[in-house]
């Protein structure tokens, strides 16, 4: 029945996901970085507090995203001799620092752009064309990213690369949203109310940013609070234990738990009390294994139990005549 869990003992195909997923977002750190240096003095030069509230906020996406590596880097590694239950964890805090950073870009976004509407100022004609540039190449970078992290985050459940696509998703439709209001604000400068695009602009990212932030931090938190398993996957357990129905008595209740990309189930069975302890673990592989094969990435552990765990109140005896003397 005992078995070794933890996401350090992983297959070969495992291994290669996380060296795949190691690679995607590291390849995402450095394109970022690469692009958020321009991107400051663009803005800087263009005046644009669109673009100033890009920067902000991709400066605190690279910081997500630098946590990001460092997660599937620590877990690419393994960390079975510390974490007996693997470190599906570390992978769904990131997530949540993701989402709190794009939360906090919200604030920081949501503030400038109240301050440019109050106090209008036209953009600075002579740096746009760097800005252009610039938002054109980030909507594409950004846009490729987004695709490449969704399809992996597709064929392998993962808090952090769901965070990462949706993280770059919001990345190129801000962009986007930049480069319009740029390219609007230069052909409309003539109209008095032409100052006011770049800064109402900026909501536009400020609401991408609510929108995903939110997503991104409401799907982690119930896994870092162990809730159960959704409703399908308890169906699947259910039906498994229904076909194995003749090899045990009663049934005793099920724990589960998702960690990162793992499953972690825990079955209370109770069996035959005249039957031998061999005929009973044969059948708790039997079943572990249909159960493993239904479930991608789970860990079944089933516990023989006469019954429900309950903890007798202890009284203390009372004391005998003849102790009492003494």
């Amino acid at each position: 029945m005992s078995h070794e869990t933890g996401i350090g003992d992983v297959s070969a195909l495992d291994a290669s996901t996380l060296a795949k997923k190691e690679k995607t977002v590291f390849a995402s750190l450095v394109v970022d970085f690469i692009l958020w240096i321009p991107d400051i003095i663009a803005a800087i030069l263009a005046g644009s507090i669109t673009m100033f509230a890009d920067v902000v906020k991709c400066g605190n996406e690279l910081l997500a995203t630098f946590f990001a590596y460092l997660t599937i880097r620590k877990l690419a590694r393994g960390g079975q001799g510390a974490y007996d239950y693997g470190m599906g964890k570390f992978e769904t805090v990131t997530s949540i620092i993701t989402g709190a950073v794009m939360l906090i870009s919200l604030v920081l976004v949501f503030y400038t752009a109240i301050t440019r509407i109050l106090e209008p100022e036209a953009l600075h004609i002579s740096g746009v064309a760097l800005a252009l540039v610039m938002m054109s190449i980030g909507v594409t970078v950004n846009t490729w990213l987004w695709r490449k992290n969704y399809r992996i985050a597709q064929k392998e459940y993962s808090p952090i690369m769901e965070s990462q696509w949706r993280l770059f998703r919001t990345k190129a439709f801000s962009d986007l949203s930049v480069l319009l209001a740029l390219i609007f604000s230069i052909v409309l400068h003539q109209f008095w109310w032409a100052v006011y695009i770049d800064p109402f602009a900026s909501m536009i990212i400020v609401g991408f940013l609510f929108t995903t932030g939110y997503r991104v931090i409401s799907a982690s938190l119930p896994d870092l609070l162990d809730k159960t398993l959704d409703e399908s996957l308890q169906i699947t357990i259910i039906r498994e234990l229904t076909e194995f129905f003749s090899e045990y008595d009663a049934f005793h209740g099920v724990r589960s738990r998702r960690s990162g990309s793992n499953v972690y189930i825990e079955i209370f069975l109770e069996f035959e009390g005249d039957r031998r302890m061999c005929e009973v673990q044969e059948a708790i592989d039997r079943m572990k294994a249909s159960l493993e094969s239904r479930i991608p990435k789970s860990s079944v552990t089933i516990v023989p139990s006469s019954g429900p765990c309950t903890i007798p109140s202890k009284k203390r005896p009372e004391s005998s005549p003849d102790e009492k003397g003494k």
